[in-house]
């Protein structure tokens, strides 16, 4: 049985699920909204769907059965919420809002209307980050760096804090999810970060270099770091430590060292953005949402934990996780 889908949002990230979904033999794309609608009627173009300038018209028009919100940080809440009032699922990208409090408000209604959900941590679906869990299982990690050293995204809202959220919330948001997914609650969070005048970005009001220290219920810590000063994706991943084993997560390969002359190398099977969208649409069919491994509740967690550590910078103190509710 084909299943409609939908989508808000024709940037790159959109482009990345459209072009997974038309691919998939039980899916049709109806279609595509932007507020440039130039660029919504390219995707529509391509996906032989109909474009939008306005999202309400869309899902009133062609009433999708699932819905993809592929929008700047800036722009969540309202895509949400009218998903929410016209009980339509959605798969929506992190980060889940610019701020903690937008996106806690939205939890609330997500969680009344019994709706299913997900959020793009597409690590989470990673066959690689399946292996790492389970040699973690019996040797738990104790220490993990992370790390996104990388360019500044070539988007005029990307170096806006009011926008983006900064680098730890829109964009090392991975980092963090995939730390909580293999390690568990965080405790506490201590922030850091500067900014510098760069010719470049005049209007950058972003943390241009970043670390957040986390302390997790299980007594592990982890230092995670952030720059966007590069000019090229120099180091991302997460690197985690337990008794005699050490895994390093890169996005498409895991190196994993459990001896001075064991260390091996592994590379990622399968399509982990291809996964996520298949897993969440079967449970839109089945009605059951058990599969899905981030969904908005979940997200929240990890959106809790990236705003924390831009407001522990902000105030110069570390905060609790509890505590800061």
């Amino acid at each position: 049985m084909t299943i409609t889908v939908a989508c808000i949002g024709a940037g790159n990230i959109s482009g990345r699920h459209l072009n997974n979904l038309r691919e998939m033999d039980d899916v049709r794309i109806v279609g595509v909204a932007d507020v440039a609608l130039e660029r919504a009627q390219a995707y529509a173009t391509r996906y032989g769907c109909h474009a939008y300038r306005d999202y309400q018209e869309m899902i009133e028009r062609e009433h999708p059965e699932a819905l993809w919100i592929c929008v700047p940080p800036f722009v969540h809440g309202e895509p949400e919420a009218y998903a929410v009032a016209h009980k339509l699922p959605f798969f929506v990208e992190k980060p889940l809002a610019t701020t903690w409090e937008a996106a806690q408000a939205l939890s609330q209604s997500v969680s009344q209307s019994g709706l299913i959900t997900a959020v793009g941590y597409h690590w989470r679906y990673l066959d690689i980050v399946e292996r790492a869990q389970e040699l973690l299982q019996n040797r738990p990690a104790r220490l993990a760096l992370g790390y996104w050293m990388d360019s500044t995204p070539p988007v005029n809202w990307w170096p806006k804090q009011a926008q983006s959220g900064g680098q730890q919330v829109e964009q090392t948001t991975h980092i963090f999810d995939l730390a909580r997914y293999l390690i568990g609650d965080v405790t506490t969070v201590y922030g850091t970060g500067s900014n510098i005048d760069r010719a470049a970005f005049p209007d950058s009001d972003i943390a241009d270099v970043s670390t957040a220290t986390l302390t997790f219920r299980t007594g592990a810590v982890a230092q995670l770091a952030s720059t966007c000063l590069l000019d090229y994706p120099y180091r991302i991943g997460l690197h985690l430590f337990g008794e005699g084993l050490g895994i390093e997560l890169r996005e498409f390969r895991v190196y994993i060292a459990d001896g001075p002359e064991s260390k091996q190398e592994h590379l990622a099977q399968g399509d982990p953005f291809v996964r996520e969208a298949r897993t969440f649409l079967d449970a839109v069919r089945s009605g059951d949402p058990s599969a899905i491994r981030a969904t908005y509740a979940e997200a929240l967690k990890t959106h809790r934990i990236t705003t924390l550590a831009t407001r522990s910078a902000a105030e110069g103190q570390a905060l609790a996780v509890e505590a800061a509710q």
